[in-house]
């Protein structure tokens, strides 16, 4: 029961390891990395472009495995925004998010209509996926992600790239009304893309995540190990 109750409500790697080979170089993404994010405590994760971002991200989400140690997921954590494997290209948007609402055991008609609203994509949104420019697509699955309501959301390198300016800003007020509620986890290579959302932060370099309570520290280490 303790266990258990301990378990309760977190994300966290046990000595995880992750390495893979590229030609003839390994690359390590971590080298026996331990650290949990709590409900509540949103994290930044500051890695520099090539480190395994995506990576880290995908094996938070339970995409990929471990080589070593192990991941407890202890809550409902999202899809990283911006995976599309979950949706098919052949239906369309409304399509989409019934069958996803379904799949998460949630109310379709709520999905789809909070979907229609906040993607703005008008007839689009009754076309197949296949048909759509990247920007829509990323709209579409950042709508979905915060339709299903996670407990901790993961994000690679910030908001969907869209130019749409009416997204953008109906996006930003629903993340923000949610980070009252809910955990992000964010991996950026830019400092300014975690302010927004995290108050504590990591530095991923070299196979280690380096913890601090506050952005300002880890931004410190970034900033000397990368431009140094």
């Amino acid at each position: 029961m303790g266990k258990q109750a301990a378990e309760h409500g977190m994300l966290e790697f046990r000595n995880v390891s992750k390495s893979f080979w590229t030609g003839t170089q390994r690359k390590v993404i971590l080298d026996r990395v331990s650290f949990r994010v709590e409900l509540g405590h949103s994290l930044g994760i500051l890695a520099p472009n090539g480190t395994g971002k995506t990576t880290l991200i995908n094996m938070m989400a339970g995409l990929e495995k471990p080589d070593e140690g192990e991941i407890v997921r202890a809550c409902n954590i999202s899809f990283p925004l911006g995976f599309m494997g979950g949706v098919v290209g052949k239906i369309s948007a409304l399509e989409n998010s019934r069958y996803i609402a379904r799949l998460y055991g949630l109310d379709p008609d709520y999905v789809e209509s909070f979907c229609r609203w906040l993607c703005n994509l008008g007839e689009y949104f009754d076309q197949p996926l296949g048909t759509y420019s990247s920007g829509m697509r990323a709209r579409f699955s950042f709508a979905l992600m915060l339709a299903l309501e996670f407990d901790i959301y993961l994000i690679d390198e910030g908001m969907p790239s869209s130019t749409d300016v009416d997204f953008n800003r109906k996006a930003g007020d629903v993340l923000r009304e949610r980070l009252r509620t809910t955990t992000i986890v964010i991996v950026s290579h830019q400092a300014e893309t975690l302010e927004k959302f995290a108050r504590s932060a990591a530095v991923l370099l070299d196979g280690q995540l380096h913890m601090f309570d506050t952005l300002e520290e880890a931004k410190r280490l970034y900033d000397y190990e990368t431009q140094g």
